[in-house]
């Protein structure tokens, strides 16, 4: 089942959502959760069904006795990843209850009667999802996240400009408020964000944490006394900081200029 879920993934993908075999002609979506054991993100296709704005899936494992793996994942982490066609957004799911998930999935039966005979199959009652879309965004994508770290480099070349002619310290104070700005954004917006997304980037997020509070340090004390010796320590620490992570975040990012963020 791994190798055909991944084989219909890979097809989906390649053809913009559309799929030959089986699921041929079939409403379906990539459905990107986190394990509710292992943290790891897991994507498995699934028949949908548009109800406005929110997408609904059914978790009805062709009508076996058991919950499919997925669906313990939404319940212990709400936050997914929906692929639908060329789209892909962020989502929270939500399941539902009573009245309003017996008519929907009576919905879903009368359009697809296979889903009425996995109903008959089981004693469970097959769960529906309802996906909602999430509208914000992070402001910062890859290739944003490479150009604020320019202007910083930038605001750094004109401090260490500015010290031989002895305003050091009117040119350091734009770029230690501009490098604390952004950090501290990372740490209470950006990351906390990531780390939802993509548990498996807490190492280097952890590490980037690590190195804002070091380049901190190093800002106060440019603060406090603006020496050059301090500066080419704020330059190294920086420039190493910076490299390490546009490296690991960037291509991330990028891959996710399409998905709204909450």
């Amino acid at each position: 089942m791994t190798d055909f879920n991944q084989q219909v993934i890979e097809e989906f993908r390649a053809n913009g959502g559309k799929v030959g075999g089986m699921f041929e002609g079939a409403p379906l979506v990539l459905l990107t959760t986190t394990g509710a054991r292992t943290g790891r993100r897991r994507t498995n296709p699934a028949v949908y069904l548009r109800d406005g704005e929110r997408v609904l899936v059914f978790a009805s494992n062709a009508g076996g006795a058991a919950n499919p793996a997925w669906y313990h994942n939404v319940l212990a982490n709400p936050r997914v990843i929906v692929e639908l066609g060329a789209d892909r957004f962020a989502a929270r799911a939500v399941p539902l209850e009573g009245e309003e998930r017996d008519r929907l999935y009576a919905r879903q039966a009368a359009i697809n009667p296979a889903f009425a005979t996995y109903q008959q199959n089981t004693e469970r009652v097959i769960p529906v999802i309802a996906l909602y879309p999430e509208r914000e965004r992070l402001e910062a994508f890859g290739d944003e996240l490479a150009r604020i770290h320019e202007h910083l480099r930038g605001e750094l070349a004109k401090v260490r400009q500015g010290a031989p002619a002895g305003d050091l310290r009117a040119h350091c104070l734009a770029f230690c408020d501009a490098m604390t700005f952004h950090h501290n954004g990372e740490d209470r917006v950006a990351f906390p964000h990531l780390e939802k997304l993509f548990p498996e980037l807490k190492e280097p997020l952890d590490r980037l944490r690590a190195e804002h509070a070091v380049i901190a340090g190093l800002v106060a004390e440019l603060r406090q006394a603006p020496e050059p010796a301090t500066l080419e320590r704020i330059a190294g620490e920086m420039e190493a900081h910076f490299a390490y992570e546009e490296q690991q975040l960037v291509p991330v990012l990028n891959a996710l200029e399409s998905v709204p963020w909450s």
